[in-house]
């Protein structure tokens, strides 16, 4: 089984103002993925730094429901902090932002996709040599995966 790791802003797409055709076609894809974790075709791996993020969501209703989803879907992997702390560190150096570094530290060391709305953080990630996981957009990995 496939272990996939959406950052929040992926997870909150669905909150986001559907008025822009590209919000909503990563709102219907990320509806597609969660279906597919739903149905245990994928494995979604949720790390600390999702609860932390997620904590400090404005809209209650919001936090809650994505709260509740990771609680009940999320798998938690086993993970040495002090590498996680590292790898975190070194990606900041390379101009990650903090919660950006920390994710892909996490996802590196327990799944096979970052999925991510993050055009930058894609890009970002896609131009580094050294770090060991395929970032993705929801769209894009839908249509790899062929999620209908």
């Amino acid at each position: 089984m496939k272990r996939i790791y959406l950052d929040v802003c992926t997870l909150c797409r669905p909150f986001d103002n559907q008025s822009m055709m590209r919000i909503r076609l990563e709102t219907d894809a990320y509806y597609l993925i969660l279906k597919s974790i739903q149905d245990r075709t994928f494995d979604i791996i949720v790390s600390p730094v999702h609860f932390k993020e997620i904590a400090a969501i404005e809209d209650i209703y919001e936090r809650i429901e994505l709260t509740v989803l990771l609680n009940r879907y999320g798998k938690k992997p086993s993970f040495q902090l002090n590498e996680i702390k590292r790898r975190t560190e070194d990606l900041h150096s390379l101009n990650f932002g903090i919660a950006d570094a920390a994710h892909v530290a996490f996802a590196e060391t327990s799944a096979d996709y970052f999925i991510t709305c993050d055009d930058k953080l894609i890009k970002k990630i896609r131009k580094l040599n050294d770090i060991n996981i395929e970032a993705v957009n929801p769209v894009n990995f839908c249509t790899k995966e062929n999620l209908r």
